[in-house]
């Protein structure tokens, strides 16, 4: 028999008089490997490793038509296709870049949904459930928001935040976007409504990755039902920058999730080392950004403020006091860095910098 499909209601603040959506709360993350003991338990003629092997080639197979321009359909139960934005002025004119205009589309036909549709079993769970909230992170060395430091201490605060490291099943995580989890071990005081640590920052695939979740698995009681919380914002760790001369570029400001970094510095001058900040941060109004170099103290100097519209170099100015009076920055990807501030940042993205010289 099927498991019940949870879900949960939320309210809806947009609506008068109130309302109420329905939110999908998954039973379990299923990754490849879950993915592969669930084709060998239809065929045992599959392997784990066979099964594996399917699901790579099957992707890579599925990139490559899609690279080619095909337009693929799955056994009549998943599409892959391909789809453009952007505008020109001109017939005439040439083309936007691939990575702004070319977008991967993908969906379930009707079949699919119909046997999904016919199978499934709903369960309303109820709208308030005792789990783990993170509200906000600090690192206590730093004074910062939001910021991992392999020198510092990172305290959590929240509700229902108690819990046993030493029990099986109780973790807290700190994970990286792109690659690389680490369960912490190294705890200082834990409540109910903070937990203090020192971060074990697992390593991404390339050092200008510094994006991160932190999150808490618990059981409140002996035999109770396992309850995680995620904190709703991305951490972001200390980026080192030894020397100021950097030809090809340090990625900064950008998603562990590209392939590729957004913004890189390029080079500087500093009479010495220093730990300072560059944010970078949405005009609304306007629709671009505005970057420019800031103290390790939120109510400190800041630097001369540079608007980008587009990509392209720059630089950016010290502040007073700063040992560092100048760093170049090279745009790479205008396009995503706006979406990345905007959307999750929440319109200000701000990565600390460990300069040294």
């Amino acid at each position: 028999m099927p498991v019940a499909i949870r879900c949960k209601l939320e309210v809806n603040a947009l609506t008068v008089p109130q309302s109420y959506r329905i939110r999908f709360v998954p039973n379990n993350y299923l990754g490849t490997d879950e993915i592969a003991a669930g084709m060998t338990a239809i065929n045992p003629a599959l392997t784990p490793d066979l099964a594996k092997s399917a699901i790579s080639a099957l992707i890579q197979t599925v990139q490559k038509g899609l690279i080619n321009g095909d337009h693929i359909n799955l056994d009549d139960s998943l599409v892959f296709t391909l789809s453009f934005t952007g505008r020109l002025d001109s017939p005439d004119d040439p083309l936007p870049p691939v990575a702004e205009t070319l977008h991967v589309q993908i969906h379930a036909t009707a079949n699919f949904h119909k046997e999904i549709h016919y199978q499934a079993d709903l369960e309303k769970r109820p709208m308030v459930e005792k789990v783990p909230v993170i509200e906000s992170t600090e690192d206590t060395r730093l004074h910062l928001k939001d910021v991992l430091y392999d020198k510092g201490v990172l305290q959590l605060n929240g509700s229902n935040l108690l819990f046993n490291p030493e029990l099986e099943g109780n973790e807290c995580v700190i994970e990286g976007l792109r690659s690389g989890r680490q369960v912490q071990s190294q705890f200082g005081p834990i409540s109910d409504s903070s937990i203090v640590l020192v971060p074990d920052i697992p390593a991404q695939n390339e050092a200008w990755q510094n994006e991160y979740t932190v999150s808490l698995s618990t059981r409140y009681t002996g035999h109770g039902t396992p309850r995680s919380g995620t904190y709703r914002r991305r951490l972001r760790s200390v980026l080192l920058i030894n020397g100021l001369s950097h030809p090809s570029g340090i990625g900064i400001l950008s998603s562990s999730e590209a392939n590729l970094p957004y913004v890189s510095l390029i080079s500087g001058t500093a009479s010495a080392s220093e730990m300072l900040r560059i944010q970078a941060v949405f005009d609304s109004k306007n629709n671009w950004l505005r970057l420019n170099l800031i103290s390790m103290k939120e109510d400190g100097p800041v630097g001369e403020v540079m608007t980008i519209t587009g990509n392209g170099s720059g630089g950016l100015s010290g502040f007073a006091g700063s040992a560092v009076s100048s760093i170049v920055i090279n745009v790479a990807d205008y396009t995503a860095l706006t979406a990345l501030v905007r959307d999750y940042y929440y319109g200000r993205l701000i990565d600390v910098l460990d300069v040294r010289v």
